[in-house]
């Protein structure tokens, strides 16, 4: 399509050994949007690749797979491009119907699933395997990108996610990423509250389209649990933030842990295998997405060949 030839790379600059910054031109968006690469230690074979997706920051600030986790290290051995997002605060990826005063022109949906793939095939010597995965914000997202198009992902790993955006609880969550925090206006990505375009893109209803995909989906109570403790990487000695990952993050993720039960159901319905995580215990915090990851890997791996 004219959109995917009129996008292409401005500039890619090395960051460190192994990790490069691309800066990548979204017709669809009208800017320049960068991504930070991450090689495997052999290049001279094709290998797949997996989008890691940030949560509601975007990878903006220290909200980041980079900041929070191990991801670097825990990759260097992989034989995989692993690409992430450096933009997208508040956006849940998706394709806005209006731009925002605030947030702008958002065509995630188009850009990640439809320009950014060639490029990154054409660039970094891949077999055109792919994978998804994200947590949060984007554990929403990364369900809605594979429903969209089906084929681009062979597995979805979707980390304390709401899969829900039509149900009271799912609009509540949503306006809580786009509005509170994004001072974004919610209609301009999908319409008015509860019409056509939440359903649209509510992966509950969609789910039947999740068919043939790997899934790793996973959810904690909210109790506080093994990462809830000064020394952890998201806490950082401060009590307050503690305090915070207890109370609010602990809030939150029982929320999700709603969703994602009704997903488990929903999913067996539609006679759809899946892998649901459910912790016993655990807040919406890095320290389980990181574990996530190293867990929901083999599954990934063997899904894309990797």
């Amino acid at each position: 399509t004219s959109a995917q030839s009129a996008s292409h790379p401005t500039r890619i600059d090395a960051e460190g050994d192994r990790t490069l910054i691309a800066h990548v031109y979204s017709a669809a968006m009208d800017r320049v949007v960068r991504l930070r690469i991450r090689t495997p230690p052999d290049t001279s074979e094709p290998r797949p690749t997996l989008y890691l997706l940030n949560g509601a920051g975007g990878g903006n600030g220290r909200a980041t797979w980079e900041a929070q986790t191990d991801v670097d290290d825990f990759f260097s051995d992989k034989n995989v491009n692993v690409v992430t997002p450096l933009d997208g605060s508040f956006t849940y990826y998706t394709d806005w119907i209006r731009d925002d005063p605030v947030l702008g022109r958002n065509k995630w949906t188009t850009f990640l699933t439809q320009e950014l793939p060639p490029i990154i095939d054409e660039q970094f010597g891949t077999t055109g395997v792919n994978a998804i995965a994200g947590l949060s914000m984007s554990g929403t997202s990364v369900l809605n990108l594979a429903i969209a198009r089906p084929g681009l992902y062979k597995a979805v790993g979707a980390y304390s996610g709401c899969a829900e955006t039509s149900t009271e609880l799912g609009r509540l969550y949503v306006r809580a990423v786009v509005e509170s925090r994004g001072e974004a206006d919610v209609e301009n990505m999908w319409g008015p509250d509860g019409g056509a375009g939440w359903v649209d893109n509510d992966p509950y209803v969609n789910a039947d389209k999740l068919r043939g995909h790997a899934l790793y989906i996973s959810s904690a109570t909210g109790l506080p649990g093994p990462h809830e403790h000064l020394g952890a990487r998201s806490v950082g000695n401060d009590p307050a933030l503690l305090l915070n990952q207890i109370v609010v993050g602990g809030a939150i993720e029982a929320a999700v842990d709603a969703c994602t039960r009704r997903l488990a159901v929903r999913l067996d319905e539609l006679g759809i295998p899946a892998h649901f995580e459910f912790r016993p215990v655990g807040t919406h915090s890095w320290g389980y997405w990181q574990d996530d990851l190293h867990a929901s890997w083999p599954m990934i791996a063997r899904a894309i060949g990797a």
